[in-house]
C-alpha cells in the first residue's frame, strides 16, 4: 500500500506532519479529516534513491524552464475541458497526460494534488508565481467567487495571447536593426583589424601622399592591433557594467525613462505601455477583482518604473477614496484624451468596457509604431554601414590610385 506524506492542523491551529498509508491520495485525504485534521498538503512520500525520478529530473533540466506558451496552452485546454463538464481533478490529469514539458507536467500534477487534497485551485497556483502570475491567480479566485470559471479561463487565455504578440512585434522590430548593427561593428573590426593591416608594408614610406582619411585608419588600425587585448577588456567591463547598472532601480529608472524620450523609439514604448497598462486593469475590473488589487497588479506588469510610480500614485489616491483619475490629471504619461475616456467610465460605471477599448486603440497604434521604427531604423542602418563600409574602402583605395599616377 503506498504511502502519503501529508500536513494537517488540528482544532488548535497547530500544524502537524506525517506520513499516512492508503489506497490512494483521496483515501488518504478522507482518513485524515476523520480524524478532524484541517489538511494542508498531503503528497506521496519517497523512500530512498529512485532512478526514475532522477531521470526525470535530469529531462527537466535538460527541458528548460516552462515558458508563457505552455501556460496558454494550459489555460486554453482547462476551459474546453471545463466548458464540457469535466471536473477540475480529472482536466488537470489529462492535462498532464497530454504535457510534454516534464518540469510543466509535474507542476500540473501538483496543481491536481493541491486540488485533491482540498485547496482552491487559486490557491494551489500561488505556489508558482513566476509561472501563474498576480494577474492570473486573482482573475481565477474571482472566478471562483463568482462561478464563471471557463469563461475567466477564456479571457485569461486572450489575454496571454494578445501579450504574446506584442511581444513578438516588439522582439521583431529590434531583431533585423540588431542584426545589421552587430553586421556592422563586425565588419568594420575585420577591415580594421585583418584588412587594413595587410597593407602597412604598401604605404610604407609613402606617408606624404596618403589621404588623411588613410593616416586616420592606419592608426586607428594600429591601435586596436597592438592594444586589442586591453580594448576586449574594456568593452566586456563596459557591458558588464552597462548589465549591472541596469538591475539596480537607478539604473532601472534611468533607462526606463531613456525608453520614454528616445527619438524614433519613444512613440512605440509609449503605446506599449499604455496598452499593457489599461489591457491588463480592464481585464480585472471585468473579472471582479478589488479595485486596489486591479491598480496594484497593472502597476507590477506595466513594465517600466515610472507608469509603475504612476499606478502606485493612483492607489494611494484610490485607497484615500478618491476617483482614479485624480493623480491621472496630472501625469504626462497619459494623454488627456485617454484620462478624460477614463474619468468618463468611472463616472458612467462603465470603467471595464472603456478600458478595453482604448487598450484595444492602442495595440493598433503600437502596430502602427512599429511600422514606422522599423521603416525608419532600416535604411538608417543599412546607410549607415553603408558609409562606414565605404569610407574604409575609399581610404585604402584611393592611396593606390595616387601611387599608380606618380608611378605613371
Amino acid at each position: 500500500m503506498p504511502s502519503y506524506k501529508y500536513q494537517v492542523k488540528d482544532g488548535g491551529g497547530k500544524a502537524q506532519t506525517g506520513v499516512v498509508s492508503s489506497e490512494s491520495i483521496e483515501a488518504a485525504a478522507t482518513m485524515l479529516r476523520g480524524q478532524g485534521l484541517r489538511v494542508m498538503n498531503i503528497q506521496p512520500a519517497s523512500s530512498g534513491i529512485d532512478k526514475d525520478k532522477l531521470m526525470s529530473r535530469l529531462a527537466e533540466l535538460n527541458a528548460g524552464k516552462p515558458k508563457t506558451k505552455h501556460v496558454l496552452d494550459f489555460t486554453t485546454q482547462l476551459a474546453v475541458m471545463m466548458r464540457a463538464g469535466i471536473n477540475l481533478r480529472s482536466a488537470l490529469d489529462g492535462i498532464a497526460d497530454q504535457t510534454e514539458h516534464p518540469t510543466f507536467r509535474r507542476i500540473v500534477l501538483g496543481l491536481k494534488q493541491d486540488v485533491e487534497s482540498g485547496k482552491q485551485f487559486s490557491e494551489a497556483l500561488q505556489k508558482h508565481p513566476k509561472l501563474f502570475g498576480s494577474l492570473y491567480v486573482n482573475m481565477v479566485r474571482a472566478s471562483e467567487m463568482s462561478g464563471s470559471f471557463s469563461d475567466m479561463l477564456d479571457r485569461i487565455a486572450e489575454y496571454i495571447g494578445q501579450q504574446m504578440e506584442t511581444r513578438r512585434m516588439v522582439l521583431g522590430a529590434a531583431i533585423y536593426p540588431a542584426v545589421i548593427g552587430v553586421m556592422a561593428v563586425v565588419v568594420t573590426i575585420f577591415l580594421l583589424a585583418f584588412v587594413l593591416p595587410r597593407f602597412y608594408t604598401v604605404f610604407e614610406g609613402k606617408e606624404e601622399i596618403l589621404p588623411w582619411a588613410t593616416k586616420f585608419l592606419m592608426g586607428l588600425s594600429e591601435f586596436m592591433v597592438v592594444n586589442k587585448y586591453y580594448l576586449i577588456a574594456g568593452a566586456v567591463m563596459i557591458f558588464g557594467g552597462l548589465y549591472a547598472f541596469a538591475k539596480t532601480e537607478i539604473g532601472g529608472f534611468f533607462f526606463d525613462r531613456l525608453k520614454l524620450n528616445f527619438p524614433v523609439l519613444k512613440g512605440m514604448f509609449k503605446a506599449l505601455y499604455i496598452s499593457r497598462s489599461l489591457q491588463t486593469m480592464g481585464q480585472l475590473i471585468n473579472a471582479g477583482v478589488p479595485m486596489l488589487d486591479t491598480i496594484a497588479i497593472t502597476g507590477d506588469i506595466s513594465g517600466n518604473r515610472l507608469y509603475r510610480g504612476m499606478w502606485k500614485s493612483v492607489y494611494t489616491s484610490v485607497k484615500q477614496g478618491k476617483k482614479v483619475t485624480a493623480p491621472l490629471q496630472r501625469t504626462k504619461l497619459l494623454p488627456k484624451s485617454v484620462v478624460q475616456m477614463i474619468a468618463a467610465g468611472e463616472d458612467s460605471g462603465k470603467l471595464g468596457e472603456v478600458l478595453d477599448e482604448v487598450s484595444d486603440y492602442y495595440h493598433k497604434r503600437l502596430r502602427e509604431a512599429i511600422k514606422t521604427v522599423t521603416g525608419m531604423i532600416e535604411p538608417i542602418m543599412i546607410i549607415v554601414m553603408g558609409t562606414v563600409v565605404g569610407f574604409i574602402a575609399m581610404a585604402i583605395v584611393l592611396p593606390i590610385f595616387k601611387m599608380s599616377a606618380v608611378v605613371g
